[in-house]
């Protein structure tokens, strides 16, 4: 079994988990605004995410000879850790919920934003709990200023979605002609309309699965804050998990490994992303149309796109779970600072913040500075398990 045993190891960990798990959010975003039916693309997504941890385990998991205290991956799926595995599948779990919350989320209040106000709520919550269960392994006189400087990310955050509702509701005040029963009735300019146009905006609710002109943002961050919630517990229960901090497991049995554990906590993840989406065929939430598996299995329009995410999503996950194995949970948290690539990406494929007001460039870049510093901090912190 492979194990993260360095700080800087650990850190490589850590970044590659921030890449990777701010990217899968923009490819699931840009599906839906392309009209692909959210069920469908979380059902693709799940199956790739169940392989993923799958592919983790039978190859970090099983390098090497396994020990009676460091057992291999097929070693630990037959002992009596059921306690372990337990709290692995809780985890699973909680960010499936929260995973499939922010995908109508995403609709209503934006990438950035979504991001921004689910990685805070993360951070304050879910790192907290993880400093108190790694046995305060990380240095609390850097951790929690990094902390705070994700706090004041996140209120920057808030103020450039703030700005740039403003802005577009400017834009939108240049077309006259163009009212809301246009919008539901698909009609408007034939024209490609540029990004950041109001002509743009008016086309991406034309085209996009979840209609969102006319509903109250309160829908979209009543959902963000739930999502945010569910994403603060998956961490605890995994750490938990791999750790036993409160002496569950029989004495003799070994701690699970952070492959074994991932394993649990994907597949808790498919069974219940599976049996949810499968009744969001059926009964749709927020005014979607009702689908079916046949029509399901039929679409294979991005379909490989969301194969994609379910794999970035599920190695993301790996590996940030095997960073904080070995430098802490705590520290590990540090890759939600994941607006900061969402962000990038909504610039770069989505054209957010296009022909916006010079406050909200000024308010983007501070942003974005703030983030790198909060990344930089909480890493900074990480520790060693000893």
């Amino acid at each position: 079994m492979y194990v993260v045993e360095s700080k800087g190891g650990a850190i490589v960990c850590m970044l590659l988990a921030l890449f990777f798990l701010g990217t899968w959010p923009a490819v699931m975003t840009l599906l839906e605004r392309r009209g692909r039916l959210p069920q469908h693309t979380y059902l693709d997504y799940s199956i790739t995410n169940l392989l993923a941890a799958v592919i983790i385990a039978l190859t970090f998991g099983e390098i090497g000879k396994g020990t009676s205290d460091s057992p291999n991956f097929f070693t630990q799926l037959a002992q009596d850790n059921w306690p372990s595995v337990l709290f692995a599948m809780a985890g699973g779990l909680v960010l499936s919920i929260g995973n499939l919350s922010t995908q109508y989320a995403w609709a209503f209040v934006g990438l950035s934003v979504t991001e921004v106000v689910t990685s805070s709520i993360t951070v304050v919550i879910g790192t907290t709990m993880n400093y108190y269960l790694d046995d305060k392994i990380n240095n609390a006189a850097i951790l929690f200023p990094g902390v705070g400087c994700f706090l004041v990310a996140v209120c920057l955050g808030s103020c450039v979605h703030a700005s740039n509702a403003a802005d577009n509701k400017e834009k939108l005040k240049s077309l006259p002609r163009v009212r809301e029963n246009d919008v539901e009735n698909g009609s408007g300019s034939a024209e490609i309309a540029k990004a950041g146009t109001a002509g743009y905006l008016i086309e991406l609710e034309n085209r996009r699965a979840i209609k969102v002109f006319g509903k109250s943002t309160l829908i979209g961050l009543g959902i963000t804050f739930f999502a945010g919630i569910c994403f603060s517990l998956f961490s605890p229960a995994f750490n938990l998990a791999t750790n036993d901090q409160w002496h569950t497991l029989k004495e003799g049995v070994p701690h699970l490994s952070v492959y074994t554990s991932f394993f649990y906590f994907s597949v808790s993840c498919f069974v219940i992303a599976i049996i949810l989406n499968i009744i969001f065929l059926y009964h749709p939430v927020l005014n979607l149309p009702k689908s079916s598996l046949k029509a399901y299995l039929s679409d294979w329009n991005g379909r490989g796109w969301a194969f994609l995410a379910g794999f970035l999503c599920g190695f993301g996950n790996g590996l940030q779970f095997m960073g904080g194995e070995a430098a802490g949970y705590a520290a590990a948290d540090a890759v939600q600072a994941l607006p900061l690539v969402s962000t990038f990406w909504g610039i770069l494929l989505f054209g957010e913040y296009r022909k916006s007001s010079r406050r909200t460039y000024a308010l983007l870049c501070s942003m974005l500075c703030m983030f790198v510093v909060a990344v930089g901090v909480l890493m900074a912190s990480s520790g060693h398990r000893k």
